[in-house]
């Protein structure tokens, strides 16, 4: 397929800057892939189109403040943005400006905090190592920044608010943001009214957001990302199976953490691992039944995997009555329920 076919038309106003109060007053767009309806809601509404049984699956990973600033020994600024954790004291990075940050270089964070470049990886990125005392969660807590997108140019005022009320797991570079809609109070009455929660993990890098720069979308290389699932969230997933009841995944990021980790249409792998998944048209679903998301980039990989699971044609219809009814896009802005049994 091409990458031109994922494109549409969207109004910057639409690009939402600052988080809906409360959490799950943002707008829900269901879409009834099986009689290719669209019905306009609120994420409140939601329980509405569950029912007892289903199973909803949750990436409870955090985002770490990823963003360094630094200066090399020559006082030049640099930028560090932290990717994935290769072990102790070495990361995958991206840097910037990368073209003039060479093997060999030393970035200094203030006294307590230092880095050596030490390798390149395969899509213009860095590897360094890092040097300190101390404990290193707690000394980047006190001198990184949260990220957020580039295309939110406000600054968050509570940085909390661009984390799930139910993350645990230290490591994205990004929220798993279709999660930011549920209030605590929301998952409470979510399972008081029979609905079952699950939890997996997958720290969000530059996978997720890489941008696709070929024409042929199957030549697109996925950057690898950190995946876990515990034996309750396996175990919880076949018992809903068994019982003809839905895993709903909560965002892409649970979507593609159980389509990678799928043994059969009942069961996935417990444990830990990678994944580069790139879902797009023509994947066939193993594990997922519905999917909780947002609205996502054009040509992004993102999109793709939602025209994956609904159509390309209908998610495109979908965003245009999205764009026409003034939803709200991206990170910040409102959900879109997708499933074909309403």
């Amino acid at each position: 397929m091409l990458l031109s076919e994922f494109d549409y038309e969207l109004p910057e106003e639409l690009i939402a800057q600052r988080p809906i109060e409360p959490r799950n007053f943002s707008r829900l767009m269901v879409l009834d892939t099986a009689r290719q309806k669209i019905r306009h809601e609120h994420f409140y509404d939601l329980q509405k189109f569950l029912t007892a049984g289903d199973t909803l699956i949750f990436n409870d990973t955090r985002v770490i403040p990823a963003r360094l600033i630094g200066r090399k020994s020559t006082g030049a600024r640099v930028e560090i943005f932290l990717l994935r954790r290769l072990d102790a004291t070495t990361w995958e990075t991206l840097a910037k400006p990368g073209r003039k940050i060479a093997e060999g270089a030393e970035i200094f964070f203030g006294k307590e905090l230092s880095c050596e470049v030490i390798g390149r990886t395969d899509f213009g990125g860095r590897i360094v190592k890092f040097k300190f005392n101390g404990i290193f969660e707690e000394i980047l807590d006190r001198l990184g920044e949260t990220p957020l997108p580039p295309y939110i140019h406000e600054k968050l005022a509570d940085a909390e608010r661009y984390q799930t009320v139910y993350n645990r797991e230290r490591g994205s570079a990004a929220a798993p943001t279709a999660g930011l809609h549920f209030t605590t109070t929301q998952m409470h009455e979510l399972k008081n009214f029979g609905v079952n929660l699950g939890f997996v993990t997958l720290h969000v890098g530059l996978g997720t957001f890489r941008p696709v720069q070929v024409e042929n979308i199957e030549a697109h290389n996925m950057h690898e990302e950190f995946f876990s699932i515990p034996q309750e969230t396996a175990d919880l997933i076949h018992e809903t199976k068994k019982r003809g009841g839905r895993v709903i995944a909560v965002g892409t990021t649970s979507i593609r953490t159980l389509e990678a980790a799928a043994i059969d249409r009942n069961s996935v792998a417990v444990g830990s691992n990678s994944t580069k998944i790139f879902i797009y048209p023509s994947y066939k679903f193993k594990i997922v039944d519905a999917l909780i998301t947002n609205f996502h980039l054009p040509k992004s990989t993102l999109l793709m995997l939602v025209s994956a699971f609904a159509g390309r044609e209908f998610i495109l219809q979908a965003y245009r009555e999205a764009v026409k009814e003034r939803y709200r896009f991206f990170s910040f802005g409102d959900a879109m329920f997708i499933t074909n049994r309403i």
